[in-house]
């Protein structure tokens, strides 16, 4: 096996001060992720990726311009989104800032689009929701002829035509390491084939091996293709404390509040500790002490085979301080116990 990449992501999720217990301003939380993207490159963490959303829970509606911050203060560290959402954005811009983020960050940056799980963007940027699969098809086909060509020529239904386009800056060594973010479809698979992108499965619920069928269809159309398999990741929420009964304290409040929450507007029941529980133990929660997630991240990276293992580290209001000491356990603890365990598999 390949050697495995460890990566941690967040959405920006709005905190609460421990002190207080008041809501930090938006502002507060963007300078608080800067803070923690610093100290996952100093632990050596692989990569560090900050989804886009529009909307009162989640502070980040602009990843590029915080990776950008984050690159002019880290040395290693990987940078991306996690994902943003092609469909309601221009995949020239797109290119454009992330090729900008690969300058300052020389050569670290990457992108992980997606459709995202929230469809407030489409509203906010005047797109049609009816226009939902054909938006993202066509400027996914857009984006790789970019990616893939010094000189664009594209024509399609939503803008108009390019003619022999350069778009400016150009990566500077080889090309913009794409992900395509899937949450579970064959034609998302197959797309991902088709592009011949990496895959990044976005698993936020139920047990990670109802994943293994993909990642096989993924591997045989790559085949078919004569096409090679590309690296494969996970993106899955966790939360680490030192033992199993702090975790689930300290997690819990949080978790129930964002759940509930994004519950109502989708017509889900209130989350129960049960329902955490459950999650932690048979779903893709990883959530406990270190031993606890190892064991589980273990257990997904063979099942799934991948390359990346990705763990979202923020949950609601859950504060600062508590995902600082959850990323150092994760860089110092977690990740020595799984490569320690695939070792000697």
């Amino acid at each position: 096996m390949a050697q495995l990449e460890f990566g941690i992501d967040t959405f920006g999720d709005v905190t609460a001060s421990p002190q207080s217990g008041e809501t930090l301003s938006q502002a507060q939380v963007i300078r608080n992720v800067v803070a923690e993207a610093e100290l996952a490159d100093q632990l050596g963490i692989n990569f560090f990726g900050i989804g886009e959303h529009h909307r009162p829970d989640f502070a980040v509606s602009s990843p590029e311009v915080i990776l950008g911050a984050i690159a002019a203060k880290t040395k290693n560290i990987r940078l991306g989104s996690a994902v943003t959402v092609l469909s309601s954005d221009d995949p020239i811009r797109v290119f454009q800032r992330f090729s900008t983020l690969d300058a300052i960050s020389n050569g670290r940056a990457e992108v992980i689009l997606g459709r995202g799980s929230f469809i407030e963007s489409f509203p906010l940027f005047g797109y049609d929701l009816n226009n939902y699969e054909e938006l993202f098809e066509q400027k996914l086909e857009l984006y790789s002829e970019i990616v893939n060509h010094d000189v664009v020529t594209w024509s399609g239904n939503w803008r108009p035509p390019l003619h022999n386009q350069k778009i400016f800056p150009p990566i500077e060594h080889g090309h913009l390491k794409t992900w395509i973010g899937v949450g579970g479809s064959p034609q998302s698979i197959a797309r991902t084939v088709r592009y011949d992108m990496n895959l990044m499965l976005a698993i936020i619920g139920g047990n990670p091996e109802r994943f293994l069928p993909y990642v096989e269809l993924y591997r045989k159309l790559s085949a078919q293709s004569n096409k090679p398999v590309r690296e494969i990741g996970v993106h899955s929420p966790g939360y680490i404390a030192e033992t199993d009964t702090e975790a689930r304290k300290q997690l819990f409040p949080s978790f129930k509040r964002i759940r509930d929450k994004i519950g109502a507007e989708r017509g889900w029941p209130p989350a129960t500790e049960e329902d955490f529980v459950h999650e932690i133990e048979h779903g893709s929660l990883y959530a406990g002490s270190p031993e606890t997630v190892a064991n589980k991240i273990v257990k997904t990276v063979k099942t799934l085979g991948l390359s990346r293992f990705q763990m979202k580290y923020s949950s609601g209001s859950n504060s600062h301080e508590n995902m600082l000491k959850s990323i150092h356990l994760y860089a110092t603890k977690v990740i020595p116990l799984v490569q320690k365990q695939l070792n000697h598999s």
